[in-house]
C-alpha cells in the first residue's frame, strides 16, 4: 500500500537543471522555501516525446501567472541536463521546446521520482506526477496521470489559488469566488 504524502513535509530535493537562461545550475526545494515561494513540481516521462512538449510549453507560456502567485515551476524527468538542453534548443515547430521560462531538472539517479512515488522502476521513467508544495515545505496537492494524458494548466493554477486562500473551497470553486 502506498504511503500518504499530502499534508506531510514534502521530500527535499536538489537536482541539476537547465535554467531559463539555458545555463546549467541547480534547483532545490530548500531554495524555494528560503525564498518563501510555492513550488509546482511536475514529472514527465522523457524528452523528445509527443505529449510532454505540449505540457512543458503550456506551463512556460503561462509562467507569468505562476510568478504572480509566488510559485516556482520545476519540470523533471530522468533524462540528463544535456538532453534537456538539446530539446530546449530545438524549435517548437520541430517537436522541441524552444525558450522556457522555468527550469528543467534532471533526476538521473531516479531518487526524486522514487521519493515522490512516480518512478516506473522497470522503465526508469516517471509517470506524470504534479505536486504543489507550500513555502513551508508541506505537500499540499498531488495528482498522478497515466503517461498518455497531458495535464491542464488552468486546473493547476486553480488549485494553487485555492490552496493560497487558506479557506475551504467547495467543488467547482473558481478564483474570486467565496470560500466556505
Amino acid at each position: 500500500m502506498a504511503e500518504r504524502m499530502v499534508a506531510k513535509q514534502a521530500p527535499r530535493f536538489e537536482m541539476d537543471a537547465v535554467l531559463p537562461n539555458k545555463e546549467f545550475g541547480k534547483v532545490s526545494l530548500e531554495e524555494n522555501m528560503k525564498n518563501d515561494k510555492w513550488t509546482v513540481l511536475y514529472f514527465y516521462p522523457m524528452d523528445f516525446t509527443f505529449v510532454c512538449p505540449t505540457e512543458i510549453t503550456s506551463l512556460s507560456d503561462r509562467y507569468d501567472e505562476f510568478e504572480d502567485l509566488d510559485a516556482e515551476v520545476i519540470g523533471v524527468s530522468t533524462d540528463t541536463i544535456h538532453t534537456h538542453k538539446a530539446w530546449i534548443n530545438t524549435p517548437r515547430d520541430m517537436n522541441g521546446l524552444g525558450e522556457l521560462r522555468y527550469a528543467l531538472a534532471a533526476d538521473t539517479n531516479h531518487s526524486v521520482a522514487r521519493d515522490y512515488g512516480v518512478l516506473i522502476e522497470e522503465e526508469g521513467i516517471a509517470l506524470r506526477g504534479l505536486f504543489i508544495i507550500s513555502p513551508e515545505g508541506e505537500l499540499m496537492y498531488s495528482v498522478v496521470n497515466h503517461n498518455n494524458i497531458g495535464r491542464d494548466v488552468d486546473e493547476t493554477l486553480r488549485v494553487l489559488q485555492a490552496l493560497q486562500t487558506g479557506g475551504l473551497c467547495p467543488a467547482n470553486w473558481k478564483p474570486g469566488q467565496k470560500t466556505l
